[in-house]
């Protein structure tokens, strides 16, 4: 028994109650050059106090609006610690927070994360805070705090949660969506890098259904395994989305296809009045979501309820700017499709035509 677990004479210590403060410490000291290598104009890349500190005129903006985003991984998490792959969750964090702020126009400017768990494991939560590190590169944003819970009792085994903040900065007259969308404006569709981070409980209960586990070679990638092919981390769609709008001025909306999907997502940009048509033909899905289709034997229309269906980000742009803008988010890496336009409806619905070839 270490010196630490001795009780004293007085009674119990927070080390026999199951919380390690020397772990926590050390998880500190792990994580610093990964929170370092975040830093960006505006950080202190300093961690330990009490808050994290932002200087927004050190970021260049003139006469900002803030823009906050908080959000999860879901339970997509269960993936990560059956399989004991921690590295990529973190990234999912991130992007579930910064994607929902670039489409205010908002440049991502620092991220805070929160990681609750039954039993610290030092080297799985910097395995994870890496992970979110690596997100915040992707994104632009720094990495200045944060918040590590044990919490015996509460959580159980290896399970742990995560929770990520975010906030950004817009210029006053960049706020998205613009005033200006309207009948015949074109809706662009950015790739997804696979499932993301939404409906991994239909996805989990189709592999307890398929009576597969973690370790398995992926039925849709048998250069993975399907704990590794599952757990392809949610795509960061910030720089290349902040270069269409700053270097075209063409950008009108954009809308993150989370949970809800295209049905949900869009209409949440829309004006009164307008809806969109999409054409399914025209999107390419990534093989797992034929895979989740065919073994779930789901429907069309829940797949389109339930995921992304490989289109992560939606852009709507006039038809004069859209080759302009298609051009500069392929420039700086993306897949991009023309899906639709949007049209004249009261309801303000989403309008499907052909079908998705799985």
């Amino acid at each position: 028994m270490s010196s630490s677990d001795t009780p004293t004479s007085n009674g119990l210590s927070y080390a026999q109650a199951g919380v390690d403060i020397d772990a926590g410490n050390a998880l500190v000291d792990a994580i610093k050059p990964a929170v370092k290598s975040t830093a960006r104009a505006g950080s202190n890349p300093d961690i330990g106090g009490f808050g994290g500190l932002f200087d927004i005129k050190a970021a260049g903006f003139k006469d900002p609006v803030l823009v906050a985003a908080n959000d999860g991984v879901g339970t997509k998490l269960k993936i990560a610690i059956e399989a004991g792959i921690h590295g990529t969750v973190g990234v999912d964090l991130v992007a579930m927070c910064v994607n929902d702020l670039v489409v205010q126009g908002a440049e991502p400017l620092f991220f805070l994360d929160y990681l609750a768990t039954g039993k610290l494991d030092v080297n799985e939560a910097t395995r994870v805070i890496e992970g979110i590190a690596e997100g915040c590169r992707q994104a632009g944003a720094a990495l200045i705090g944060g918040e590590t819970a044990e919490m015996p009792g509460m959580y159980q085994d290896k399970d742990y949660d995560l929770a990520g903040f975010s906030v950004g900065a817009v210029e006053r007259d960049g706020i998205l969506p613009s005033n200006n969308i309207g009948e015949g404006d074109i809706i662009l569709g950015l790739a997804s890098s696979g499932v993301h981070s939404n409906g991994f409980s239909l996805v989990r209960k189709i592999i307890e259904l398929e009576g597969l586990d973690w370790s398995s070679k992926a039925p849709f990638d048998h250069s993975k395994t399907l704990g590794e092919a599952l757990l392809e981390p949610t795509r960061i769609y910030v720089k290349p989305l902040l270069a269409a709008i700053r270097e075209t001025s063409g950008v009108k909306a954009l809308a993150h296809i989370t949970g809800g999907g295209f049905t949900e997502n869009i209409p949440r940009v829309l004006p009164k009045g307008i809806g969109a048509k999409l054409d399914l033909s025209k999107v390419s899905p990534p093989a797992v979501f034929g895979w989740l289709s065919s073994a779930g034997n789901i429907e069309q229309s829940e797949m389109l309820r339930t995921f992304n269906c490989g289109v992560g980000m939606i852009v709507i742009t006039s038809p004069e700017m859209a080759e302009k803008v298609e051009s500069v988010l392929c420039e700086h890496g993306e897949q991009v499709s023309r899906l639709g336009q949007l049209i004249k409806d009261d309801n303000c619905e989403v309008h499907y035509e052909g079908a998705i070839s799985w």
